[in-house]
């Protein structure tokens, strides 16, 4: 989650992927790498879509929200995205928001991978 922000790298595969129709899917803290991507038009695809990841409650539970570098549920939130999350921490939790397709946790991948298989 460090570095995925800001990754141009990270950030152009996810927007030629968006942009040529493909289905773009994280799991985790994985979702971080979506925080800045921004479009050939300059939008923000998370802008207005339903989005999971990593929830700050399960960052305070794993007891590590004081070593990571910001609040990626808050940062999403503050792009537009319509974060969702699991009513319990650590449980498996999928949104599907047309061709994005995102899980909450390490828990969730194996229903997020299904998600996407079923948009294929």
């Amino acid at each position: 989650m460090y570095d995925f922000p800001d990754s141009e790298g990270l950030q152009k595969i996810t927007r030629d992927i968006w942009e040529h129709g493909g289905i773009v899917s994280s799991v985790c803290h994985g979702y971080c790498s979506l925080l800045n991507t921004r479009l050939s038009d300059g939008s923000l695809p998370v802008n207005g879509r339903k989005i999971t990841g990593f929830a700050w409650q399960e960052e305070i539970l794993a007891r590590v929200d004081k070593h990571v570098p910001y609040n990626a549920e808050e940062e999403m939130k503050s792009r537009g995205a319509l974060y969702e999350k699991a009513l319990l921490p650590f449980v498996s939790y999928t949104v599907t928001d047309g061709r994005l397709v995102t899980g909450q946790n390490p828990g969730s991948a194996k229903e997020t991978a299904r998600q996407v298989v079923s948009l294929l």
